[in-house]
């Protein structure tokens, strides 16, 4: 809409009834609602439940947090404060660890800042001058960040008492913020760096009202339940203790027991689809590395030792020792395409700040393939794998959304390269009728690649399988293939995973379940629960033939009475529960309860094992 020269766009939008907006667009740039026009102007005003406006909302509710900060610790230093998904955070120095009382009496601050209705005001100063205004408040975090501003003049804001550099724009008063609440505290190193110091880093949602605020609580509620690291102890899968490091899984026996379920079913499935078996050292020389372009751009996430005075790089991926094998004899383009599957134990250097159970480790399996085929062959490949990847996740109930990932600025290879490489993935998905959306610079630093993104049971996305093609290291490592006219050519290069880290996918499936594992991946699928003492001669009967027909079974003998010890069944999480008493036995029958459904009633042995087969059969 057009508004004239002087008008104030607050003033605007109030006499108008716009209730909603919060902040305006002029020329393609958003304004803040306080900007009074200096000419006549086409003006789009921002309403706060716009993607934009809820941005505007939750950058502006981290410096209503920041001010509350400040009133209850006057020397309090400040980093950076964005918007983020759901909320905002700030990182600050507050002189100590935040509890989380700390969290309340902040969160309570805020409101009384709220309920005073302060006008956010902007104002220019030139970098020396705000450089000055932070080092007169001993704030060095600001001082490094306003060097490192390109821009002189820099924007400032301030509400009531606290002024903070700030590009904005903000909504106009802190009295628009109804609907916050403060979530968690952590530490966060300042510029991610482990070598800077660690602040404290306080999160906090925001919504437009107060029904979307209520329903991500109860979301957060739900994701802290089925939260892996906790249901993986409840469930005793695996550990992680500061003893062994950071980063570095311990798998116990039945978290073991569901990895060897999951490979198992993978390695049945590759066989299936024309895969052959490879694997490859953990260390490879360094200048193996330096050859493929991962010395150059991948170093930063690699380790490396030394053995007998030579360098050697511990393996972040599996796919130079595939190249070595697709390498070590003559290949004929009637042999291709070759299809090498390893689950290839990587490491990767990770920082201890972005550690997060089993979803970011610094030692994991891949279930890793790489394809070596002719340029011919490459279309048909790829939608393989596509399908590959749609009949695994159709079977653990995963929805997904397909995304090409482009040339980063860090990467090898010609234009050309990159444009067929891309182009290669592009027509595969068309192909097919898959949608897709575009990741502009997130590719491989060798090649494009689609990611994968599934949705689990809370409608998280979650990135595991990925199809990377790749022209540039077959390129560097000369590989070639003799074709029908007797020369030489160059193969093309198809990394790929499936589930991807298997650490990874196995915290996604635990989540997505939570922990209430399908039948047929149940680490125990059974346990015999003798409802005495003088049960326990038949129970160990049962269980001694359901352990010879390859049924997960064991068999309950801790001293409890018995609904202690079906209540401990389901705590635990086992899909069946054999119940033997004396009628059990006088019967020669086992009594069964399923998970969720209770009594099923009594059974002969046989009958049940093939209960039991039949539904492992479905994977249900």
């Amino acid at each position: 809409m057009l508004i004239e020269k002087g008008v104030n766009l607050l003033e605007y939008a109030k006499k108008n009834k716009l209730k909603s907006a919060i902040a305006a667009k002029i020329d393609g740039k958003i304004v803040d609602l306080n900007t009074t026009l200096n000419e006549d102007k086409d003006v789009e005003f921002i309403d706060i439940d716009s993607k934009e406006g809820i941005e505007i909302l939750r950058h502006s509710s981290a410096h209503i947090m920041a001010q509350a900060v400040s009133h209850l610790f006057p020397n309090a230093k400040f980093a950076v404060g964005p918007a983020i998904e759901n909320g905002f955070y700030y990182d600050m120095d507050v002189g100590r660890t935040l509890t989380e009382d700390d969290l309340k009496a902040v969160e309570k601050e805020m409101k009384k800042i709220v309920g005073a209705n302060y006008k956010f005001e902007r104002k220019e100063l030139s970098k020396q001058e705000a450089i000055d205004y932070f080092k007169n408040k001993g704030d060095e975090y600001k001082v490094e960040i306003i060097n490192d501003i390109e821009e002189d003049p820099v924007s400032f804001y301030t509400q009531g008492d606290f002024t903070d550099l700030c590009r904005g724009p903000h909504i106009p008063s802190t009295g628009y913020l109804k609907h916050f609440k403060l979530l968690s505290v952590a530490g966060a190193y300042f510029k991610g760096d482990e070598k800077r110091p660690m602040l404290q880093r306080i999160y906090g949602a925001a919504f437009a009202t107060k029904e979307e605020l209520d329903k991500y609580i109860k979301f957060l509620e739900e994701v802290k339940k089925r939260d892996h690291r906790k249901i993986g102890k409840e469930l005793d899968l695996f550990n992680i203790t500061d003893e062994v490091g950071p980063g570095l899984i311990i798998w116990h026996p039945k978290g073991a027991m569901l990895r060897y379920l999951i490979e198992s079913f993978e390695q049945k499935e590759h066989i299936k689809r024309g895969y052959e078996f490879v694997k490859g050292p953990e260390i490879l020389r360094t200048d193996l590395w330096k050859k493929s372009g991962h010395f150059d751009h991948y170093r930063e996430n690699m380790y490396f030792t030394e053995v007998d005075e030579q360098s050697f790089g511990i393996k972040p991926m599996n796919c130079l020792g595939h190249i070595e094998v697709y390498k070590s004899a003559k290949r004929s383009y009637r042999e291709l395409p070759k299809r090498y599957f390893e689950l290839g134990v990587v490491h990767r250097h990770e920082k201890s700040g972005v550690l997060h159970g089993l979803l970011r480790v610094r030692e994991f399996t891949q279930d890793d393939a790489h394809i070596f085929c002719r340029p011919d062959q490459l279309n048909d490949e790829i939608i393989g794998v596509l399908n590959f990847v749609q009949d695994v996740m159709g079977l653990f109930g995963f929805e997904y959304e397909l995304e090409i990932s482009t040339r980063p600025e860090n990467s090898i290879g010609s234009d050309e390269q990159w444009e067929l490489a891309t182009n290669a993935l592009i027509n595969a998905l068309e192909n097919t009728n898959r949608k897709y959306d575009i990741n502009e610079g997130d590719g491989a630093f060798y090649g494009p690649k689609i990611d994968v993104k599934l949705k689990d049971a809370l409608g998280r996305s979650w990135q595991c399988a990925t199809i990377q093609c790749d022209f540039t290291l077959p390129e560097r490592f000369n590989l070639t293939y003799v074709d029908e006219d007797g020369k030489e050519k160059q193969p093309v290069m198809v990394h790929r995973v499936i589930l991807g880290s298997i650490e990874r996918f196995i915290a996604v499936l635990i989540e997505h379940y939570e922990g209430d594992f399908p039948l047929w991946i149940a680490p125990v699928q059974v346990r015999v629960v003798p409802v005495s003492q003088k049960h326990d001669e038949y129970a160990r009967k049962i269980f001694e033939q359901l352990k010879e027909k390859d049924i997960r079974v064991e068999l309950e003998e801790r001293n409890e009475t018995l609904s202690k010890k079906i209540r401990l069944a389901e705590k635990d999480k086992i899909p069946y529960t054999i119940i033997i008493g004396d009628k059990e036995i006088e019967n020669d029958t086992v009594s069964v309860r399923k998970r969720k459904e209770g009594d099923l009633g009594s059974f002969h042995i046989d009958k049940f094992v093939e209960i039991v087969n039949k539904e492992v059969d479905r994977r249900r």
